[in-house]
């Protein structure tokens, strides 16, 4: 009796043209999303004018159907890391396809995984294990599961402002009511405001704190943890056996200068620590919760219990690969020091500019992980144009910085939360000095048009103004 062989690849290749597909009806994009995904999306961009279509992605750059390019300054909300396209991860990614590996057969224990989480390992000594998952929620979801389970009890604190996903269990961490609201009931956990330790400490002296989830600089508003914070914090949670949680899924693998967000301080280490956006390459989806070895012994106490937490698609080869590539490239190109050069360059480069804009207030931020916040400006004539926006809706004036530093500029960028006068830069971290003064040159172009008091960038602040009241 003879097998059948799999039809070779050659013989099936008619089947499914994904070029033919998108020559065909690429043209249909934004019709496309209008009809059958998030209706708003599409509405928001053709407002704001960001409705472009990208043809091509490389680095730190992209391209339009015209040839036009396009600095990113937002790197996929943290994911590409390393730019688009690596040649070194898009190498393991082919290498893996190519290897046909017996993947998620679920009942047997694949190489790369273990791998995968000893390159982790390596960079946080005082953790022991990982569980893989396939985002940045995920791992979020996971950390509160093991720390409820490892501790017995069932509260956790988190801080004002912060942002840990959208899954039920980490919206009930997310300090922002704008994604909450609507959304009840979520899980009984607790808002501290950021760098409060009194605050902290009251929570505790409850004895139902299981941990504490922080992002050591916060995304929305760009805002870091004081000095001494995460280790004074840590000492109180110890002290009240409860856990500290450090959510590094945009901080994580070296957006900040280091390879984790948390070792900008002496003597923190996390009992748990949240990963995914950077290690997928730009490419698999992953997400990864280190944490210490009792923590999953507990959790997995028994073989009864081996899969009392899982994900059907954690730990595939094709996102291990990828993770593999990544650190690999992180390692052999020092990404992690580049991206402390770089960003120390950027942010020195724009606080420079703070006393020649009255409508520049701050700029803060570690490594490529910098915050641009605005203010009200002296002036009479720019104070009244100010106070016009605000009372539309806070947070217009930021994104008429950021539209025509797309629209003339080509530079993409983003408001960094609702309601927020701060623009975020995130960039892929291999960003060099020509990006840094192109970024820089731009923004200095938008600062002199809004400071002049007239131009399109006014006109287009009447046009949010309107949108604005008409969404009320």
């Amino acid at each position: 009796m003879t097998t059948a062989k799999p039809a070779s690849s050659s013989s099936q290749a008619g089947e499914f043209d994904l070029g033919a597909l998108l020559a065909e009806r690429g043209a249909e994009r934004y019709e496309l999303h209008t009809k059958y995904l998030n209706h708003q999306l599409p509405r928001m961009l053709h407002t704001i004018g960001f409705d472009k279509v990208y043809e091509r992605g490389e680095g730190a750059h992209f391209w339009d159907a015209d040839g036009n390019d396009y600095l990113d300054m937002l790197a996929g909300f943290g994911v590409m890391a390393l730019g688009r396209h690596h040649p070194v991860v898009r190498k393991a990614l082919h290498d893996v396809l190519d290897a046909q590996l017996a993947d998620l057969t679920r009942f047997d224990c694949q190489p790369l995984p273990g791998l995968l989480a000893e390159k982790l390992l390596a960079h946080s000594p005082h953790l022991d294990r990982v569980f893989f998952g396939n985002s940045g929620t995920e791992a979020v979801e996971t950390a509160l599961k093991f720390a409820r389970y490892a501790t017995g009890k069932p509260r956790i604190l988190y801080c004002d402002h912060a942002f840990h996903g959208l899954t039920t269990g980490s919206l009930s961490v997310n300090g922002e009511d704008g994604f909450r609201d609507g959304f009840a009931p979520l899980l009984p956990d607790t808002a501290v405001p950021l760098g409060d330790l009194p605050a902290l400490a009251r929570e505790l002296k409850k004895g139902d704190v299981a941990a504490l989830i922080v992002e050591p600089v916060q995304g929305k508003g760009v805002h870091e943890a004081p000095p001494g914070y995460l280790r004074a914090a840590q000492e109180l949670l110890h002290k009240h056996k409860a856990l500290l949680i450090a959510d590094e899924v945009q901080t994580g693998l070296g957006r900040t200068g280091d390879f984790y967000a948390y070792q900008h301080e002496d003597g923190v280490e996390p009992d748990l620590v949240c990963v995914a956006k950077a290690l997928s390459g730009g490419y698999v989806p992953v997400g990864a919760t280190l944490g210490k070895d009792w923590i999953f012994k507990k959790v997995y106490s028994s073989m009864d219990r081996v899969l009392v937490h899982s994900a059907s698609f954690g730990s595939n080869a094709q996102a291990m690969a990828a993770g593999l590539a990544v650190l690999s490239v992180m390692e052999n190109e020092q990404t992690v020091a580049h991206a402390r050069a770089t960003g120390e360059l950027l942010k020195s480069r724009l606080t420079a500019l703070i006393d020649k804009y009255e409508l520049l207030a701050d700029v803060r931020g570690r490594g490529l992980m910098i915050g641009i916040e605005f203010g009200k400006p002296k002036s009479l004539k720019l104070r009244s144009r100010w106070t016009m926006l605000q009372a539309a809706r806070k947070g217009l004036f930021a994104q008429m910085v950021v539209v025509p530093l797309l629209q003339h500029h080509r530079i993409l960028t983003q408001v960094s939360g609702d309601h927020l006068e701060v623009i975020k830069l995130i960039p892929p971290l291999v960003v060099g000095e020509e990006d840094v003064d192109r970024f820089v040159d731009a923004f200095t172009a938008v600062m002199d048009d809004a400071h002049s008091g007239g131009g399109l960038m006014w006109d287009f602040g009447k046009t949010l103004i309107k949108q604005a009241v008409a969404n009320r």
